[in-house]
């Protein structure tokens, strides 16, 4: 005897969509960008603009839709927005850590003080890293929290999310932590190359104030 498969709701197809695409902006297009950053900038100084691309121009937009989508879900459950669960408020988080990312980033880009770091990271740009992975890392888990208790919970249980999208979560948890760690090992390599920018521009600006008789 087969079983009847009842088709998905309005409501749960843009649920599901909402999920969708947030987990592509969360999950896959940030941390693409994260891992390019990663392993490209010991490799070339263009690295920057393939971020920036990436995290802005291709993930922006994807996530804004996702986002949208879950405010408008909240609107036709009838839920008071970001008071209703715990997803509602680490929605509005994430969001808000995504945007404060951008305007960091490119404040770290463009406004790196030599005459007071010389050379050196500013605090700024060690804020930017730790908040990246912070915003990554609560992603994981909303797309968790979703996927596992707020679907369930908002929908009614009336269809359940495959199993297929639980493993996909797991594997890409796994996949963005493994390989960041592994471009770690690149970390020895890109000091180095800082190390030789700033003598290089030591050695410049000295020979500098010797031709201007300081």
């Amino acid at each position: 005897m087969s079983s009847v498969q009842l088709s998905l709701l309005p409501l749960e197809k843009q649920a599901r969509n909402h999920a969708l695409l947030c987990s592509i902006g969360f999950l896959v297009l940030l941390p693409v960008g994260v891992l390019l950053a990663r392993y490209a900038r010991t490799f070339t100084n263009k690295w920057w603009y393939v971020h920036f691309v990436v995290q802005l121009v291709i993930a922006g937009p994807v996530i804004w839709a996702g986002w949208s989508l879950g405010y408008r879900t909240s609107e036709d459950l009838h839920y008071p927005h970001f008071k209703q669960s715990e997803h509602q408020k680490v929605g509005l988080a994430l969001l808000i850590l995504y945007l404060v990312q951008l305007v960091l980033g490119l404040f770290v880009h463009f406004f790196k003080f030599p005459s007071i770091f010389r050379g050196y990271r500013a605090p700024h740009n060690y804020l930017h890293v730790v908040i990246g992975l912070a915003t990554l890392a609560l992603a994981q888990f909303q797309v968790h929290y979703g996927l596992f208790t707020e679907w369930p919970t908002a929908t009614g249980g009336l269809h359940m999310v495959p199993q297929s999208a639980k493993r996909a979560w797991l594997a890409l948890l796994i996949v963005f932590w493994v390989l960041y760690g592994l471009g770690m090992a690149l970390i020895p390599r890109q000091f180095d190359q800082e190390r030789e920018f700033r003598a290089k521009n030591f050695k410049e600006s000295s020979e500098g104030g010797i031709l201007n008789g300081d």
